[in-house]
């Protein structure tokens, strides 16, 4: 190892980080499918949303109504 050596030529060699082309576990779905399930939480999600903000709509309207 050079000791006037830059931070990013350090570790050359034997000493330099070993790159893994697979990953740690092996995941048998394929990208469409985690793009499926991606997109099915997003939708999820937006249904909660758009559920939770049309409960709100209906308590201002109703709070509105009582008061006149």
């Amino acid at each position: 190892m050079d000791p006037y050596a830059k931070r990013n030529e350090r570790r050359v060699g034997a000493n330099r980080p070993k790159i893994s082309h697979l990953p740690a576990e092996t995941d048998d779905r394929s990208r469409k499918d985690r793009q499926r399930e991606k997109q099915a939480v997003v939708d999820e999600r937006r249904a909660i949303k758009k559920a939770a903000r049309q409960e709100l709509k209906r308590k201002l309207r109703d709070e509105l109504d009582a008061k006149f």
